[in-house]
Formats: structure tokens, C-alpha cells, sequence
């Protein structure tokens, strides 16, 4: 009997420190798991807020300034769905300018995609002076979009740098700016040069990131140029293709100072996008 309460009391007081040492060790790891999320939570927090403050409640009220009457001076008043009812049924050019806006992204983002990847492949073949084709076909981007607009409205009026050029070849050239059939291909195709520099740079990144033995692979193996292209480049690169799909997506359906800039949305409304016509219709 004593032999074995003594053993008992062993084991107790030999479990203890291992016991002890669990919960220290469970204490240190909760510790370290809280710091981590204080961290994760310090860096979001700024993001955060400026989502908040600036996308999410405007984007709430505006939703319920929808709902009524609400002029600049006077009363508002709650009207529900007339505003709606108003816009669907009573507006005559709504539907076509959300075509004008369809029309443009349809033809923006293929074509600022397609430039973006041959450049990017091009750049990153090795020839001389990349890095200063890169700067050259980056600059646009960061150039302010109404000096870029402004220089494409010199460019494409009547009488204009581009009609001097076409008649030097004796080439008729239309009324780019003026022509309902002509005046949004202008203003996608000033678009696509302004816009295609970020997405040449992230896809720039994204070839960087494939590894050298794939094509060395590929090349022992016989692949042509364009096969290596088509089974390594296209589908190593998804990630940044996808990125700056939807990055395009959203800038494009935003577009205002182009048709601000260029055509004031005319001839008629055949170049008025969304947000150029909500604009003419706040202020």
C-alpha cells in the first residue's frame, strides 16, 4: 500500500511540470495567434475605413436618395419606384446609352488585353531597350487622361494632324469625331493606347514569374515559338490575365472624361456612356 501511494505522488508530481508546461505553451501560442491577428487587423484597418467612407456609404445612400424627390434647395420627398419607372419607361435615350457603354466595353477591354499580352511577350524576349519601350508604352498611363484626350481631339478633328498625314497619300479621311459611325472605334482606340500600359506592366511581372526550364523544356522537345506561347506562357499567366480582366471590367464601365473630352458624348448621344450621362443629368 505505501509502495503504491508512493508511486501514485511520483507520477502526480511528475505530471505536473508537463502539465504546467502545456498551458505555457498553450498561453504563448494564443498570445502569438492574438498578436498576428492585431497585426492582419492594424494593416486592414485603414483600407477599411476609406471602403467604408468612401464606397460603401455612398454607395448605401445612394441607393436610398433613389427613393425620393431630392432637389439641391426645398423639401424631399419619398416617391419609391418613380424614379425607376421614370428611367425604364419614360427616358428616350437611357437604353441607348447603356448600349454606347456596352459598346465600348465590349470593344475596350479585348483590344487593351490583346496589346497588353503581345507587348508584355515582346518586352520579355530579351531585346535591346526593353526597358525603355517599357517606359515609352507605360507613359500614357500616368499621363493625365484629359492632356491624352486632348492631344487625340487635335489628332482626330477636321484638318487635323491625322488628315494631314492621310493626305499626304492622298486618302480621303472622314470626320472621325463626327461620324455616329465612327466617333466610338475613335474613342476606343484612344482609349486602348492611354490604358494598356498597366496591364502590359502586370503581365510583364507575371512572365517573369514562369520558370526558364518550362520553355528549355519545351524547346528540346521540339515546340515551335507559338505552340510554347499557347501551352506554357498563356496558361502560366491566367493569374495576371484574370487580374487585369477584371481590373479593365471596372475602369471601362467607369469611362467619362473620353467621351467628355473628345466628343462631349455627341454626334447625338452615340458616344454618352453611364456615368457622362448621369453627370449631365447632376450638374
Amino acid at each position: 500500500m505505501a509502495s503504491s501511494s508512493s508511486k501514485d505522488g511520483r507520477l502526480c508530481s511528475s505530471t505536473l511540470p508537463a502539465e504546467r508546461n502545456n498551458r505555457h505553451a498553450k498561453g504563448k501560442k494564443a498570445s502569438s495567434d492574438y498578436s498576428k491577428t492585431s497585426t492582419v487587423l492594424a494593416h486592414l484597418l485603414p483600407n477599411g475605413l476609406g471602403f467604408l467612407g468612401f464606397t460603401l456609404l455612398p454607395l448605401l445612400a445612394s441607393l436610398v436618395l433613389s427613393f425620393f424627390s431630392w432637389p439641391v434647395l426645398g423639401q424631399h420627398k419619398f416617391i419609391g419606384l418613380d424614379n425607376y419607372i421614370r428611367l425604364f419607361t419614360k427616358d428616350p435615350v437611357f437604353f441607348s446609352v447603356f448600349l454606347n457603354t456596352f459598346y465600348f466595353v465590349v470593344g475596350y477591354v479585348p483590344l487593351n488585353l490583346i496589346f497588353a499580352v503581345g507587348i508584355a511577350v515582346w518586352l520579355n524576349s530579351n531585346i535591346r531597350g526593353g526597358k525603355i519601350f517599357r517606359l515609352i508604352f507605360f507613359l500614357p498611363v500616368f499621363t493625365p487622361m484629359v492632356a491624352n484626350a486632348l492631344v487625340w481631339r487635335l489628332l482626330l478633328t477636321p484638318h487635323g494632324v491625322l488628315d494631314y498625314v492621310l493626305a499626304l497619300f492622298h486618302v480621303p479621311s472622314p470626320n472621325w469625331l463626327g461620324s455616329e459611325h465612327l466617333a466610338m472605334p475613335a474613342m476606343i482606340l484612344m482609349s486602348t493606347w492611354q490604358g494598356f500600359g498597366y496591364n502590359m506592366l502586370v503581365f510583364s511581372a507575371g512572365l517573369r514569374s514562369i520558370p526558364p526550364p518550362l520553355y528549355e523544356a519545351a524547346a528540346i522537345d521540339g515546340a515551335k515559338p507559338w505552340t510554347r506561347f499557347w501551352k506554357i506562357t498563356l496558361p502560366m499567366l491566367t493569374p495576371s490575365i484574370f487580374f487585369g480582366t477584371v481590373m479593365t471590367f471596372i475602369t471601362s464601365f467607369q469611362v467619362f472624361v473620353q467621351p467628355y473630352v473628345l466628343t462631349a458624348g455627341g454626334p447625338g448621344v452615340s458616344t454618352t456612356t453611364v456615368v457622362y450621362y448621369l453627370y449631365n443629368n447632376g450638374f
